[in-house]
């Protein structure tokens, strides 16, 4: 918007704002006493204006919100900010097909004549029409949303304007532009002009996710006084109950063993990536608050939004630096500043950065990693039944992950992933709604086409997406993936790696009849390397705003390096290191490129140091210091496989091996070394794939003797082996041998003797679908 166009808004805006302000009133929905069944969702501030609720019943609809109000007793027109969330794929609807996000206002318990949510792409003011004096008591109402449906109506706010007795009023609805918008909200809710000023702080963390509540510790055992902010009511980002993805990457690794001190206290005890097993308990929320509040340098403002960065005047110097930031309660829509001589950005998104003119890069139109909105669903041992979606991505005569395989841990997990072409700030609401229309499909699909699941029901599905990647604010230095492969080194190495470059990309195995930008289901390409990788700290700090840090997905990388650092243990190693460069820039009143160029030697020490452990959160006896895609792995080193036999020579070792997905790894079928402790060193299948492995060999030759060692070690225990497969010679259909209800993770036996110059293995069943094999012997 340019300069005189605003300035023609707000004046406009401005010279209006009392005649709604008078005798009408603004009802917010987050301003409801109680949410019944909506959910508060606060995700899409910045493109959309506010908070909302949303009725994510998962096709029931939930309880009603309710409040009430106090208000002149006269005839109100009602408007109510709402879109129909599915209208951007209307083209798909059939005629008569209904929006699925239908629903209605009660008021003192009568439903209005309109029902909300069912027209319009973009958030608008829908007419509700008008209520008269007879619908008050004693200038009192009662106010209730109240779902149709179950499938996610939203609603923003509601405004009563007084009617001036003529069909005119009809046309002055409440302004759309966000500019005009805000200047409307904060004339009838009577918010102040200016935010009020919750204190000075030696240094603020923006995100509350892993790299941001780890920064915020490591500063304030350092010393400094800290204000933590984050947008949802609980930490954790990702690693939170909302979202629901556990720990990866590295931490605790010589020659820096104390890196990843505070991340080893947030290590959760159990773990269940996949299926209905993966609850809501298990990300230990409250935790990770109790450990925040315990810290007396921290002050934690939770559903605080920033939306706002106001710049120091250095009229001597080029480089720009942040005076204060100003946030939103995302609840009550007041703001508030926190003023500090140092920021970090750690929301994923680069917000801060963006809105301070930092330099960033954020790959769109070639492709990036999309987020996911897990869901699971759980068997009630009854019959049940989900409703038809026919504004959903149908997927009635399509394949999709988990279809067929009558697997439930197939359905929902990290695959289901949309994105990867739109612009993932802009997009972001489009994008989660995708995720949405690909679940409800493919469980109208298996429930109401496959007859599949009987006795099961959608369980979960994550209204908050966990996100991959977005804005990148450069540094000094820009990490790209050519400069770890070469495993070149930093003198400021602070930070370890062990995630392989894991980048995600449409599957074309489905997505079948999909526009570009409406891809639901992701493959992931994984690149190795040799771990740990030692991240320099010139990618945590900001090359053009003096005083800004980075920690987490928005560093100093490229998108294809973004795929090895992106990962949360990583992350909150990141934050680590820059609390302790934070207490260098306050120690000596400094900028943290200063810490770089005058004090490095004093950093290292104090990374080597690491952050103190709290005495009131002893670490978990936890041993998760390294991962990697295919789970987590210790530090056994490789362990020779002794032979099956001991005089003849093992076949498998001079077989040229294809298999049916991702034939790069299949070199660990036979590479003759497993490390039981490590899940990194294995062949693991698609989850799409019919899985086969076959060894072919120059010339004939005679075998009668397998070894399959498989399976994935999960807290110390080797589970999850092969249970049914089968064994084919020579491009045969006839089995040679089939091998059923295996429960050995070491499995050994013999077949009948042949002499052939391929042996085909098909995997017929696991316990989750997936094969994982650390090696297989053939004698």
């Amino acid at each position: 918007m340019n300069f005189l166009f605003k300035f023609f808004v707000i004046f406009a805006a401005s010279v209006g704002l009392q005649s709604y302000a008078n005798d009408n009133f603004l009802l917010e929905a987050e301003h409801f006493t109680d949410y019944g069944g909506w959910v508060h969702d606060s995700q899409f501030m910045d493109q959309m204006g506010s908070p909302f609720l949303l009725a994510h019943g998962l096709g029931v609809p939930v309880k009603d919100a309710e409040t009430s109000i106090e208000l002149p007793a006269d005839e109100y027109r009602i408007w109510v900010r709402t879109r129909d969330w599915c209208a951007p794929w209307k083209e798909q609807y059939k005629p008569g097909d209904l929006a699925p996000g239908r629903f209605q206002i009660l008021i003192n318990g009568k439903p209005l004549q309109t029902a909300f949510g069912t027209e319009g792409e973009a958030w608008h003011w829908q007419n509700g029409g008008t209520i008269t004096k007879n619908d008050f008591q004693e200038n009192r109402l009662k106010v209730a949303l109240h779902d149709l449906t179950g499938f996610d109506g939203r609603i923003d706010a509601i405004y009563f304007q007084k009617t001036i007795g003529s069909e005119s009023d009809k046309e002055s609805s409440p302004p759309n532009d966000l500019t005009a918008l805000k200047e409307f909200r904060k004339c009838l809710l009577a918010l102040p002009d200016k935010p009020e000023v919750k204190g000075t702080f030696d240094i603020v963390v923006v995100g509350g996710g892993i790299a941001g509540t780890c920064a915020a510790i490591s500063a304030a055992r350092s010393g400094l006084k800290v204000a933590l902010i984050q947008d949802r009511p609980v930490l954790g980002g990702n690693n939170s109950s909302e979202v629901r993805v556990w720990l990866h990457g590295a931490r605790n690794l010589d020659p820096l063993p104390n890196i990843g001190n505070v991340v080893e206290e947030l290590e959760q005890e159990k773990r269940a990536h996949e299926g209905a097993a993966n609850t809501a308990d298990i990300y230990e929320d409250e935790r990770k608050l109790e450990l925040v509040k315990a810290e007396k340098n921290i002050s934690l403002f939770l559903e605080y939004r920033v939306n706002e960065v106001v710049l120091n005047d250095n009229p001597q110097n080029k480089q720009r630096s942040i005076k204060s930031i100003i946030a939103q309660q995302t609840k009550t829509g007041r703001s508030y500043g926190f003023d500090s001589p140092l920021f970090v950005d750690a929301t994923g998104d680069g917000c801060v950065g963006f809105l301070a003119g930092a330099d960033y890069e954020m790959t769109v139109e070639e492709g990036h990693m999309g987020r996911c909105n897990l869901w699971n669903i759980i068997d009630t041992k009854e019959e049940t039944t989900f409703p038809r979606c026919p504004w959903a991505v149908d997927l009635t005569d399509k394949p999709f992950q988990g279809r067929g395989k009558n697997n439930p841990q197939l359905l929902g997990t990290w695959e289901w992933e949309s994105g990867f072409y739109l612009d993932p700030i802009e997009k972001s609401e489009y994008i989660r709604d995708l995720n949405f229309r690909a679940c409800y499909g493919a469980w109208d699909a298996l429930k109401n086409v496959d007859k599949a699941f009987p006795t099961y029901k959608l369980n979960w599905l994550a209204h908050i997406a966990g996100k991959r990647e977005s804005r990148r604010l450069l540094g000094d230095v820009v990490l790209d993936k050519k400069t770890v492969l070469a495993n070149e080194t930093f003198e400021d190495a602070c930070v370890p790696t062990g995630w392989t470059f894991d980048l995600h990309l449409p599957n074309k195995g489905y997505n079948q009849g999909q526009k570009r930008g409406d891809e639901f289901l992701s493959i992931a390409d994984h690149t190795r390397y040799k771990t740990p990788y030692w991240l320099p700290y010139r990618i945590m700090y900001s090359r053009s705003v003096d005083n800004l840090f980075m920690a987490g997905r928005d560093v100093s990388v490229s998108h294809e390096a973004l795929g090895t650092v992106r990962v949360m243990r990583t992350g909150g190693c990141m934050g680590e290191s820059v609390g302790l460069a934070a207490s260098l820039c306050k120690k000596y009143n400094t900028t943290p490129r200063g810490v770089y160029k005058e004090h490095l030697a004093e950093f290292k020490e104090l990374v080597k140091a690491g952050v103190p452990h709290s005495p009131d959160f002893a670490p978990r006896k936890i041993n998760k210091r390294v991962d990697n895609p295919n789970g987590w792995a210790g530090f056994s080193p490789p362990v020779k496989l002794p032979l099956l036999q001991s005089t003849p020579q093992n076949a498998a070792n001079k077989a040229a091996i294809t298999v049916s997905s991702n034939q790069k790894d299949a070199v660990f079928l036979n590479d003759g070394t497993i490390d039981w402790n490590d899940n990194a060193g294995r062949w693991i299948s698609s989850a799409a794939d019919k899985p086969e492995i076959v060894f072919k060999w120059k010339e004939p030759l005679e075998i009668g003797n397998i070894r399959i060692v498989s399976g994935y070690n999960e807290g110390g225990k080797i589970i999850a082996p092969l249970e049914d497969f089968t064994l084919f010679i020579n491009g045969q259909e006839s089995a040679v041998s089939v091998f059923t209800n295996n429960i050995q993770t070491d499995f050994r036996n013999e077949f009948p003797k042949v002499k052939t110059n391929e042996l085909r293995l098909r995997i017929d069943k696991t316990k989750d679908g997936r094969v994982r094999i650390w090696e297989v012997e053939i004698y």
